[in-house]
């Protein structure tokens, strides 16, 4: 495993596996990983086995982004972590490593609040993915409303999303996004949850959306709760799938 760092408005950290035929001029489609909240990029390989995929002809690479959800923040213009994902991160992975060119070879998984990014990439630039992972996703994140008894962390939501009610919120909210994207377009969603999650209830929610719309999808559960014993459980699987609608060389 080799680290990395972009480069435009600031730095990117990123950790990369590698397939061992990769010095054979041989391209590989890609796989981008996020992490949870109070996590690192360093959480995928510390918890889980996921770079034994790289033996699958897999290009794995771990971004980190703090505390920010992936996503461009509402209210403070220097943090812009989508435009440096999809922007930035993106670029540099390709003008490095030996990538397949094109979304049908590219993917986002991520684990609770990446996973919330995940499925917000895939509802919002489809034209990038053609598969979204959520491993216990932070679904409902965007719509929860002010708590004082979570003042800090409403604080920090508000900071990212907007105002409760805002079009910045609007636009970063998976069941807003699930009623307006279109199913046909967007990249294939695979979605697990724990048994004992506490986000299992909006996530289920979520999931009746996607049925009822006609997205693909997938969904799993088994017995475990929001950390990276049952997510490093459920990573397997995932990748697995990824493997059945992803193109490889």
């Amino acid at each position: 495993m080799s680290f990395y760092s972009s480069a435009l408005d600031r730095n990117m950290t990123y950790a990369v596996y590698m397939p061992k035929g990769s010095a054979g001029g041989t391209r590989f489609p890609v796989v981008y990983l996020l992490h949870g909240c109070d996590g690192s990029f360093r959480d995928w390989s510390s918890y889980s086995d996921v770079g034994a995929y790289a033996a699958k002809d897999l290009i794995l690479v771990m971004v980190d982004g703090d505390c920010s959800y992936y996503m461009n923040a509402a209210l403070d213009a220097k943090d812009k972590y989508e435009d440096y994902f999809v922007h930035d991160v993106l670029a540099d992975v390709e003008s490095r490593f030996p990538v397949l060119p094109g979304r049908e070879n590219r993917a986002v998984i991520g684990v609770s609040m990446g996973g919330l990014a995940a499925v917000k990439l895939a509802f919002t630039r489809p034209d990038l993915f053609a598969f979204g992972g959520a491993i216990s996703p932070a679904i409902d994140v965007p719509s929860r409303r002010f708590s004082w008894s979570r003042w800090s962390q409403s604080m920090r939501f508000r900071r990212i999303f907007g105002p409760t009610g805002s079009e910045t919120r609007t636009r970063s909210d998976p069941f807003i996004l699930v009623k307006t994207a279109e199913s046909a377009n967007t990249p294939y969603l695979y979605i697990t949850a724990g048994e004992q999650e506490p986000l299992l209830s909006p996530i289920r929610r979520f999931v009746a959306l996607l049925k009822q719309r006609n997205y693909a999808y997938e969904f799993h559960t088994k017995p475990g709760g929001h950390d990276w014993s049952e997510w490093a459980s459920q990573v397997p699987g995932c990748l697995d799938s990824l493997l059945e609608h992803i193109r490889r060389p």
